[in-house]
C-alpha cells in the first residue's frame, strides 16, 4: 500500500502540473490538419527522391550523401521513400572543417587554401563519401545558405556540388539568388543535387 503521507505530498504537485497543462489530454486535430501532416512536406521533392530510388534499384546501385549547407535535407528526402534501404547506404552531415576532415578525409590544406565552399573541397567530400561507404554513387553539397557568411568572392547563394561513381567525378557550381531565404537556397540545392545524381546514373 502507498504511504499515506507520500500520497498527500504528491497530490498537490499533480494538481499543479495538470493545471499547467502538462498532463492534459491533447486536443484532437482538425481533419484538415491531420491530412496535411500525412502528406510529404514537398511532394515534388518526394517524387524526385522516389524516382532516384527507382533508377538506383533498377541499376543495382546504392547512394551515399555528403552534406554541409543542406544539413541532411537530401538524406531526409530519400529516406522518406519506403524501401530506400535497398538503394541508399548512408549520409555524412559534415559542417565544420574538423568534421569534413575526420568523416570524409578532406585535406586540411584544401580547406585552408580553398575554403569549405569550393570546387576542391566538394570533390574531396564526394570521393570521401564514396570510399567510406558501401555505395557506388555519391553526391556532395557545400555552400553558403545565408543570410550571413557571404563575401565578394563567395556570396550568399553560392553552392558547389559533386557526384562520383567508380568511373568519374563531376562537379557543378550554382549561384542562387542571394535575396532568397536560407531555406529557399537549401531547398534549391537539394533539387539540384538530385538532378545531378539522376544524370550521373543515366536517368
Amino acid at each position: 500500500m502507498p504511504d499515506a503521507g507520500a500520497v498527500a505530498t504528491f497530490t498537490p504537485f499533480l494538481q499543479k502540473v495538470s493545471g499547467a497543462g502538462i498532463f492534459q489530454r491533447p486536443r484532437p486535430m482538425r481533419p484538415d490538419t491531420a491530412v496535411t501532416l500525412m502528406i510529404p512536406e514537398d511532394q515534388a521533392l518526394h517524387d524526385a527522391g522516389a524516382e532516384i530510388g527507382g533508377l538506383l534499384l533498377a541499376r543495382r546501385m546504392k547512394l551515399a550523401a555528403a552534406e554541409s549547407c543542406t544539413g541532411g535535407w537530401l538524406s531526409k528526402v530519400v529516406t522518406e521513400v519506403a524501401g530506400c534501404s535497398d538503394w541508399f547506404d548512408c549520409s555524412f552531415v559534415a559542417y565544420s572543417y574538423e568534421a569534413k576532415e575526420s568523416m570524409l578525409g578532406v585535406s586540411r590544406v584544401t580547406l585552408e587554401e580553398h575554403g569549405a565552399v569550393s570546387e576542391e573541397t566538394v570533390v574531396e567530400m564526394v570521393r570521401g563519401a564514396l570510399s567510406r561507404s558501401r555505395a557506388n554513387v555519391a553526391v556532395a553539397i557545400t555552400g553558403i545558405a545565408g543570410p550571413s557568411g557571404g563575401t565578394r568572392d563567395k556570396p550568399v547563394g553560392l553552392v558547389h556540388f559533386a557526384v562520383a561513381t567508380g568511373e568519374a567525378t563531376r562537379n557543378l557550381k550554382k549561384a542562387f539568388d542571394p535575396s532568397w531565404s536560407r531555406d529557399q537556397i537549401r531547398h534549391a540545392s537539394v533539387v539540384e543535387a538530385l538532378k545531378l545524381v539522376k544524370k550521373a546514373i543515366g536517368g
